[in-house]
């Protein structure tokens, strides 16, 4: 996708070393860099070592940007990348993502998730709460495989296109679609596995 204008211009200016262009960039993605970080990671000392890390390879790479992609989706795709790596390296310290899986909170609220993930999952049960239902909904997702996840955050919670997640991610339009229907499908199940827990 060719850029506008005005991204064009700001880009020229970041791969100028252009420290105000840098500073707006920083303002203008950091919260939610680090609100998919971490989702993606479910810890928030991770979360913000990696958020500096992805502005610190944005800042290393920018020469090498050629505008082929939104520069957005362009950051998100090193933030997801990272997240990866960290992923793999807090497996192979035998992290237990249940304990370590940190709750989201108001700064990265689920509301204005898009179609299926907690509008279809709510039910019209008087003993859960929205706020119940919110913190239910966090936890199923962080328990999601690290492929299903990161596919669901970027579609139902990032509001990307499929096109934008398959840049991202490196994956065909196919696996795209079909990694966030079995995503969805998982946790839908795992939310009312824990409701029917919750209520019995």
């Amino acid at each position: 996708m060719s850029q506008d204008g005005n991204e064009a211009r700001f880009i020229e200016r970041l791969r100028a070393r252009d420290e105000h262009a840098f500073n707006q960039l920083v303002r203008q993605y950091e919260r939610r860099v680090y609100g998919l970080l971490l989702r993606l990671i479910g810890r928030r000392d991770e979360a913000e070592d990696l958020a500096q890390e992805v502005f610190v390879q944005v800042f290393k790479a920018i020469g090498a940007f050629r505008g082929e992609a939104k520069l957005s989706t362009w950051i998100f795709r090193i933030a997801v990348n990272l997240s990866k790596n960290r992923n793999k390296y807090l497996a192979r310290r035998k992290a237990d993502s249940q304990d370590n899986f940190d709750g989201l909170g108001d700064e990265v609220s689920l509301e204005g998730t898009k179609e299926g993930t907690v509008a279809a999952i709510a039910r019209p049960d008087e003993m859960v709460s929205g706020m119940q239902l919110e913190a239910i909904v966090e936890r199923a997702i962080g328990e999601l495989e690290p492929e299903f996840r990161e596919v669901l955050i970027l579609r139902d919670v990032e509001d990307m296109t499929y096109e934008e997640i398959a840049e991202i991610t490196g994956l065909a339009d196919g696996t795209v679609k079909s990694r966030i229907f079995r995503a969805r499908a998982q946790l839908k199940q795992a939310v009312e596995l824990a409701l029917g827990e919750k209520i019995g």
